[in-house]
């Protein structure tokens, strides 16, 4: 029976590339993964880089590690990644005060430019310039979610790991009974088909890293949220841009739900904390598709049924607002998890008080910040001291 150092479960783009760090470290590594193509919040995210967004010295090195990383990341994992920079327009809708958000955005490490209506719609040609009232405007990144992933996973084969296709469906534990302490330890995992064993086990699986470790008695401080878009076939039409509101709900509703004293909650089926949030942008690909979006439901629920019919609709009905040639394009209802934490920073490292599970989720700007987080966390794990890996520990919120 073959057993591995590591076992990460998801194959995402936080479980591909730290499979693909470990293995480059040396360990032996198996990546379970349910789907045999790309799903969840990988497959559908808009792939942003968005490096101006540091507001502390952490996340500004952070970020910009991650902007460097990107710049040589195809050539070292031999295929193009679709890295590029463009010009993100925050758009200001105009029951908003320009200058009080420009308040807002001078804590970031990059603060973005305000500028007029007519300078924002000379950006944006496609923007309707009765819709807001200015905009900010700051350089981001962009990735293909679906290449850079594949291209981590091919990587990781290339190195020697393994990837099966097979759902877990629980964790294998066995007690040590030499201590007084009777610790438990986390051996290997169950899935629909098989029983994998291995030294350490590391939980990559985005909104539902939560709802899966709480189904094996363990609890952790990472959250999800039902995330909503609309995706295109190759279109003529072309954005000069990337486009999202200056102001997000999400970002306030995550905040006000990941409280301690919503934690017993987040843990019974049914919540519904706040009233769903639709912050309307639109990114277009290499390809010539464009994802539109988002809504976002904080439900407790990981499997709560939603209406594709009404969500099609009010996304059609905000984008169109903003960018009307958009509104009715053909286009594909999508649904996924999104993970979170309570303080914007991922949660990285050993799960306190039982050996042998890690996680590696809950990353607000995933595609900007997991390439150099997936690197440090396997050096670390590696033997490499790392002060910013201790920091992000979950023991943090113990």
């Amino acid at each position: 029976m073959k057993s591995y150092d590591w076992i990460v479960i998801g194959g995402g783009i936080t479980g591909a590339a730290l499979s693909y760090e470990l293995a480059k470290k040396g360990f032996v590594v198996l990546l379970l993964e349910k789907y045999s193509s790309l799903k969840g919040a990988s497959r559908y995210s808009y792939a942003t880089l968005p490096y101006w967004f540091g507001t502390t010295d952490l996340t500004n090195q952070l970020f910009q590690e991650g902007r460097q990383r990107h710049h040589y990341l195809s050539e070292e994992l031999e295929t193009d990644t679709q890295f590029r920079e463009l010009d993100l327009l925050l758009t200001i809708a105009p029951e908003y005060d320009p200058e009080k958000i420009a308040t807002n955005f001078s804590e970031y490490n990059i603060v973005p430019r305000l500028i007029s209506v007519e300078e924002a719609c000379e950006m944006e040609p496609l923007l309707n310039k009765e819709a807001i009232t200015g905009a900010f405007t700051v350089s981001q990144g962009h990735v293909s979610p679906e290449a850079i992933t594949l291209g981590y996973s091919q990587a990781l084969t290339r190195l020697g790991g393994q990837i099966e296709i097979s759902e877990v469906t629980g964790l294998v534990k066995t007690r040590d009974n030499s201590t007084h302490s009777c610790s438990e330890r986390i051996t290997g995992v169950y899935t629909t088909d098989k029983t994998y064993h291995a030294a350490n086990i590391v939980v990559c699986a985005g909104g539902i890293s939560r709802h899966f470790l709480k189904s094996a008695g363990i609890s952790t401080r990472v959250y999800f949220t039902h995330a909503e878009m609309l995706e295109t076939p190759p279109v003529d039409l072309q954005l000069n841009t990337i486009v999202i509101p200056a102001v997000q709900k999400r970002f306030e509703y995550e905040a006000a739900t990941s409280t301690v004293e919503l934690e017993q909650m987040w843990d019974e089926p049914g919540h519904k904390f706040v009233p769903f949030s639709l912050d309307a942008g639109a990114v277009q690909f290499k390809n010539n598709s464009i994802r539109i979006g988002q809504i976002s439901r904080v439900l407790t629920d990981p499997h709560a049924k939603i209406d594709p019919v009404q969500s099609e609709t009010a996304i059609r009905v905000e984008i169109g607002k903003v960018l009307p040639a958009l509104e009715n394009l053909p286009a594909t209802w999508h649904h996924c998890l999104i993970a979170y934490s309570s303080d914007d920073l991922p949660l990285i490292g050993a799960i306190p008080n039982i050996e042998g599970i890690h996680i590696f989720s809950g990353f607000s700007s995933p595609f900007a910040l997991v390439p150099p987080l997936a690197k440090r966390f396997a050096n670390y794990l590696a033997g490499e001291n790392d002060e910013i890996i201790q920091q992000l520990s979950p023991s943090r919120f113990v």
